[in-house]
């Protein structure tokens, strides 16, 4: 099976639905399906560019079309691509904020209709639109509206065969606009490399990747100093990749409760993969109704590492259900009763994938 991706950026290690794409395409080729990637609104390069990108030892080809390019000509470029690789898929996975630095990509659907083609379309929907929580701005709330309206405008050009995402509360809010999806969970960004260290000194609680604002980790510490008595071994935090001006608040914290520490930053998918390994907890500040499409969560799983929500106050207007294995933090209520975690890797997406397409 031939299958085209597009996407926003493919800069590896800059865009998290980039380095998503690329882990799909890898595993399909090793299946012997054929695959690639288009990076329609790329701000990574200055200049149309063709070549591989090598991920798990798989080459990838991939397209990239700089975002300062006219519409006109990226119409043409990517009209040029589908009619030489002629795929019988095209897979659009979707971000508002992929396709404009706004979110409000309001050029895509007119532009999508425009490709000719012998192909099925497919939409991964990793994002919706803002305002979906009773704790959204205004502001917020009317951007909503407006990308509400550019997504059924897709829908309604495209036409699409088949349409995924993450979780059940964004399949909950597509069905309200009669767009069926079904919920595939994503992989992780960070392949498992890593053999886990037996002998360990501390309880090691790791946060990878960006801290969310509005986390309340003095109440989540707070509660982790009590129940961390009953520990036979002192408690340890590992913030590792880029995990943005929030830190500096988590680090004041820890040295008030003199709680160790290691700050690693930006490092390979290697030396990420060890730490995860290695570690008992994983932190995610992303809301716990959003956790599903959070690849730091699915690598935390990809990892069979136990994951702790400690986030800002998100709640949906509608569709609130119990998200699978996760440890849901709320304040004076700390439980770290280990989870046994179901892993979901990139084995399982693909033939999923690949499964439910074979059929339309």
């Amino acid at each position: 099976m031939k299958i085209l991706f597009i996407c926003g950026s493919v800069e590896p290690g800059k865009d998290g639905v980039g380095d998503y794409t690329r882990r799909m395409c890898g595993a399909l080729i090793r299946y012997s399906h054929e695959a690639q990637i288009v990076s329609l609104w790329d701000y990574n390069t200055t200049s149309f560019t063709n070549g591989n990108q090598i991920v798990e030892q798989t080459g990838v080809k991939v397209h990239r079309i700089p975002v300062s390019t006219t519409n006109s000509q990226r119409l043409i470029c990517l009209q040029e691509l589908i009619s030489d690789f002629n795929p019988d898929w095209i897979s659009l996975q979707f971000v508002p904020y992929s396709f404009n630095q706004k979110g409000l990509p309001f050029w895509l659907p007119s532009f999508l209709k425009k490709l000719k083609g012998d192909h099925k379309w497919h939409i991964m929907f990793h994002e919706l639109w803002l305002g979906i929580d009773k704790e959204s701005s205004f502001k917020h709330k009317c951007i909503g509206k407006l990308q509400q309206g550019i997504v059924k405008k897709i829908v309604r050009h495209i036409k699409p065969d088949y349409c995924t995402t993450q979780n059940k509360l964004y399949q909950f809010f597509l069905q309200t606009h009669n767009i069926s999806a079904d919920v595939v969970a994503i992989c992780g960004n960070i392949p498992l490399t890593a053999v886990k260290v037996i002998e360990a000194e501390f309880i090691q609680f790791v946060l990878f990747g960006t801290i969310h604002p509005g986390v309340p980790f003095k109440d989540f510490m707070d509660d982790l100093m009590i129940v961390s008595k009953e520990f036979e071994k002192p408690i340890k935090f590992i913030f590792i990749g880029k995990n943005g001006t929030e830190l500096t608040t988590f680090i004041t914290i820890l040295e008030k409760y003199n709680v160790s520490y290691e700050i690693l930053g930006i490092q390979s998918e290697t030396v990420i993969s060890q730490v995860l390994i290695n570690s008992d907890f994983g932190i995610s500040t992303t809301p716990y109704y959003q956790s599903e499409k959070s690849g730091v969560y699915a690598a935390y799983k990809e990892h069979q590492l136990n994951t702790i929500c400690v986030s800002r106050n998100w709640t949906p207007t509608k569709g609130q259900y119990v998200v699978p294995q996760i440890i849901k933090y709320e304040k004076n209520s700390l439980s770290l009763i280990p989870i046994d975690v179901q892993i979901f890797d990139l084995h399982n997406l693909v033939t999923q994938f690949i499964n439910s397409i074979s059929k339309i």
